[in-house]
C-alpha cells in the first residue's frame, strides 16, 4: 500500500489508514481482529484510535492484537481530550488529565511510545500553551513520537502552529477533520491553514457516515443494522440533517461514476478524497471485514480527471459571501484554487 509523509513531518502513514471506532462496540474483539489481520496483510500500516473510543476497548482490542501479531513496522494514532470518567482530571486539555490519559492509554494498548498523539478537540477551558507544552513534555520524554490535533477550527490550529514555534516545542504534523463529498466546509479554512503550513490531513468520515454507500434514500428514513438505522439522529451524519437536495444529487454522482466504472459507489468516494490536496492517509471505518476489502478495493483504480471534476463541482461547499467572498473578490484572483473549489458565495 502507498505510504505518503504526514505533511513535512518524518511520520509517514499508510494512504489508508485504520479508523477503529468500531472497535468493542460494533465490531467485537474477534472480528476486529480479522479486520486488523485483514488490513495488515493488505499492506497498511496506519491504525488511528482514542481512549475514548468505547471507553478504551479499542485501545485495549489493538494492545492484544499487537501482542499477538508482533509487527515491527506499524504506526500507532490514538487521541485524548473527551470524559473517561467523572472528576475534573477526567477531561480536557489540561495537563493533569492528559499525563494520565497517556499512561493508560499506553497501558491500554502495550507500547512503549505513540507514534501520533492528537488532541481529539479544541477545549476552551484551558489555556492552549499549557495544553502545547505537556505534549511537547510527552515528545521529549520519548514517550509520543508526533503531535496532531482533531476537530479544530482554522484559527486555532493556527494559533497553535504559531505557539509552538515561538516556544519550540514539538510541531504539529497533522490534523483529523470530518472531510467527504457531502461535508467540505474545512476548505474554507482549515484545509487552507494545513496547506500553507505543510500539516497532514486525516480525513475521518470519508463516506459521511454510510451515506456515500448509497444505502440510505429520501423515501425512508434509516432502519436496521446500520449507524444510522440504529440511530437516525447520530451527529453531524444525522438523516434529517442531510436528507437534502444537496446530498441526492451528490449521490447521484457518485452512483454514476460507480455504474460507469463497475465499482461500489464506496470506493468512488474514498478515490475523490485521497485525490485532494494536502491529504496524507483516509481513515476507513470498517464493522465488517467485507467492508474493509470493498473500501481497500478503491486502491485498484483512479478516478480520471473528468471524473474527478464532476464530482468536485457537484459536492461544491459554496464560499461564505463573507469575509472569503469578498476578499476573493477584492484580489481579483481565485485564493482557493489549489483546492480545486469553484463556487458562487453562499449568501
Amino acid at each position: 500500500m502507498e505510504t505518503r509523509r504526514c505533511g513535512g513531518s518524518s511520520l509517514e502513514v499508510s494512504v489508508f489508514g485504520l479508523g477503529t471506532m468500531t472497535f468493542g462496540a460494533e465490531s467485537d474483539e474477534t472480528t476486529s481482529h480479522e479486520i486488523l489481520d485483514a488490513y495488515y496483510e493488505s499492506g497498511g500500516r496506519f491504525i488511528d484510535t482514542a481512549d475514548v473510543y468505547t471507553q478504551g476497548a479499542s485501545e485495549e482490542i489493538i494492545g492484544r492484537w499487537l501482542q499477538r501479531r508482533k509487527p515491527d513496522d506499524i504506526v500507532i494514532g490514538t487521541k485524548a481530550r473527551f470524559a473517561m470518567g467523572e472528576g475534573p482530571d477526567e477531561s480536557g486539555a489540561g495537563r493533569p488529565h492528559l499525563v494520565k490519559a497517556l499512561e493508560a492509554s499506553l497501558t491500554r494498548l502495550g507500547v512503549e511510545a505513540i507514534d501520533l498523539y492528537q488532541m481529539h478537540a479544541w477545549d476552551p477551558h484551558v489555556e492552549l500553551a499549557e495544553t502545547l507544552e505537556t505534549l511537547n513534555g510527552f515528545v521529549t520524554d520519548g514517550n509520543v513520537g508526533h503531535i496532531g490535533i482533531s476537530n479544530y477550527m482554522g484559527w486555532q490550529l493556527e494559533r497553535a502552529i504559531q505557539l509552538s514555534a515561538q516556544n519550540d516545542w514539538a510541531p504539529i504534523v497533522s490534523a483529523q477533520p470530518q472531510y467527504n463529498l457531502l461535508a467540505r466546509e474545512i476548505e474554507w479554512d482549515l484545509l487552507p491553514v494545513c496547506l500553507e503550513n505543510e500539516i497532514g490531513v486525516l480525513p475521518w468520515s470519508p463516506l459521511g457516515g454510510g451515506w456515500l454507500t448509497g444505502k440510505y434514500s429520501p423515501e425512508q428514513r434509516p432502519s436496521g443494522v446500520s449507524r444510522l438505522g440504529e440511530d437516525p439522529g447520530r451527529g453531524v451524519e444525522a438523516y434529517d440533517l442531510r436528507n437534502t437536495d444537496r446530498t441526492w444529487e451528490v449521490l447521484a454522482a457518485v452512483r454514476r461514476v460507480a455504474q460507469g466504472r463497475g465499482v461500489s459507489m464506496t470506493q468512488v468516494a474514498l478515490n475523490w478524497v485521497r485525490n485532494r490536496p494536502g491529504v496524507s492517509s483516509v481513515l476507513l471505518g470498517c464493522r465488517t471485514v467485507e467492508q474493509l476489502r470493498d473500501n481497500l478495493g478503491a486502491l485498484t483504480w483512479e478516478l480520471d480527471t473528468d471524473e474527478l471534476t464532476m464530482l468536485t463541482e457537484v459536492s461544491a461547499p459554496g464560499m461564505p459571501s463573507y469575509p472569503h467572498g469578498f476578499l476573493e473578490k477584492l484580489a481579483d484572483v481565485d485564493v482557493w484554487d489549489r483546492l480545486g473549489t469553484r463556487a458562487e458565495p453562499v449568501l
